[in-house]
């Protein structure tokens, strides 16, 4: 099943209000995409990338097949370039959601956007079919230099700039744009490597892009759409002085569209918004619209001894079902994922000190089913696009109560029920104030059924050793020192 089925809608249905100011249109000076827009034929646009100019540039589109399904009415009205319209086609998806009707309107005219709206609302397809479109509609003469991207987007873990990398290779499968994710914890020299040709669109983390920015690999001076997604947790995981540094980077304001996106609007983020963009349309999706409708929250009191027991039995009687269990520290997250396994569960662990080519194998394995449970922290987890998740699992309540909608939000996606089990202690109970006042409602109380409580069985499993975590001072100790 597709990744983007969180994305769009399979049937069409009234969005739902959004609260939205009034849009100035841009000075003159501001570049936007052509008001007057044509529409390029795939034939067209194979024929532009054939061109004596882009000789050094390997085609990579390809050909539709012959029975794809019709375009729905929603992307008949955008009027998007036939190669894009041939992958929606592809994917079979008919109907935009709430923030992609209120996004790309705008967007798709050159318009500065700042946008409200969570993971799973499908703001990756909003901002990536702008890109694209207006890569289409503009094609360039001349082969790009490498390392020269005309589109940037930031993202603050590797797993959502993964995630990003791959919808928009499935979005231009019938185009030659060129997609790349630059990323920590991926062989620097390799990547460097791989940006030694022309790219058009490079997805980043903000401090791997740095480093590439001030050695010369990466030159953004013509970055003419700038996409800086989740600013809010950008922020609280320190990353703002290297967004400013990399934006510093870009053509000024006035020179390049701006798109943000953001779970919640605080007056930090606000003043980075009108320091980044000019004249934006501002979007605003409520939280609670998007997260909890389609989840069932349940809320178990009990124990510190007893959350384990709890867990192995729920997970026990979900045998056909995909399952996150979200804990807040990593030694935690290890020891837990580390009892689990012991207990007989296909089990992955997903955490910031887990080495990169193991994070892409363990998320692939959770999509194809080969993991039934995943122990994650915040930080890992809100990279999670899977399909068919059915249970989310708080081991503990997240300190940030927009954390707690964030992790429900991995489940009950693209209209599909999802539940949420919190295991709450005493040491948990102080935060849910915080966390009901955000959902704008009481959640109650209960104790686990007598099937979650029954005593487990010995360990049927013995301990392993994991050998996939980053090492310690790995890039920092210096070789010995040679003598003679």
């Amino acid at each position: 099943m597709s990744i983007f089925s969180n994305l769009f809608k399979a049937k069409k249905a009234p969005a739902k209000p959004a609260k939205k100011s009034a849009s100035t249109k841009k000075p003159a000076q501001k570049k936007p995409a052509p008001k007057q827009r044509s529409t390029p034929k795939l034939a067209e646009t194979q024929q532009i990338a054939k061109q004596p100019s882009d000789q050094g540039k390997k085609s990579r589109a390809k050909q539709p097949p012959a029975d794809l399904p019709l375009l729905g009415q929603d992307f008949i009205d955008l009027d998007l370039p036939e190669p894009l319209n041939l992958a929606i086609r592809k994917l079979n998806f008919s109907n935009c959601t709430p923030i992609q009707k209120e996004v790309l309107p705008h967007s798709l005219d050159g318009e500065d956007v700042i946008a409200q709206a969570q993971t799973g609302t499908g703001k990756t397809a909003a901002f990536l079919i702008s890109i694209i479109t207006y890569h289409l509609e503009n094609p360039e003469r001349q082969a790009r230099k490498p390392g020269t991207p005309f589109a940037l987007i930031i993202a603050p873990t590797r797993e959502l700039v993964m995630q990003i990398a791959s919808d928009a290779e499935l979005l231009t499968a019938f185009t030659d744009l060129h997609v790349m994710a630059v990323v920590g914890g991926i062989d620097y020299e390799k990547q460097k490597r791989e940006l030694e040709r022309p790219v058009e669109v490079i997805v980043a983390t903000p401090g791997r892009l740095l480093d590439f920015c001030r050695s010369g690999v990466i030159n953004l001076g013509q970055v003419e759409t700038l996409v800086i997604d989740e600013a809010d947790r950008m922020l609280n995981m320190g990353f703002i002085p290297d967004v400013k540094a990399i934006v510093q980077r870009t053509p000024k304001k006035d020179k390049r569209q701006t798109q943000l996106y953001s779970a919640t609007f605080s007056e930090d983020i606000k003043r980075l918004a009108k320091t980044w963009t000019l004249d934006p349309v501002k979007i605003e999706i409520a939280p609670e619209q998007v997260a909890v409708s389609s989840v069932e929250q349940l809320i178990y009191f009990t124990s510190e001894s007893e959350k384990f027991t709890v867990l192995c039995n729920l997970i026990a009687q979900q045998t056909e079902s995909k399952v996150i269990v979200f804990v807040n520290r990593r030694d935690e997250t290890r020891r837990l994922e580390e009892k689990l396994y012991r207990q007989g569960f296909k089990t992955g662990l997903l955490t910031g000190e887990v080495a990169q080519r193991k994070r892409i194998k363990t998320l692939d394995e959770f999509k194809d089913g080969d993991i039934q449970v995943m122990v994650a922290t915040d930080v890992a987890g809100r990279g999670i696009h899977v399909d068919n998740i059915s249970h989310v699992v708080n081991y503990n309540l997240p300190e940030d109560p927009e954390d707690y909608v964030h992790r429900i939000g991995r489940t009950g996606r693209a209209g599909a029920k999802g539940i949420s089990i919190s295991l709450v202690c005493e040491s948990d109970a102080f935060m849910m104030p915080s966390i009901e006042a955000l959902l704008g409602e009481s959640l109650s109380f209960t104790y686990p059924p007598d099937d979650l409580l029954i005593q487990l069985g010995s360990p049927v499993r013995a301990r392993r050793v994991n050998n996939d975590l980053i090492p310690k001072d790995k890039d920092t100790r210096k070789p010995p020192r040679r003598r003679g």
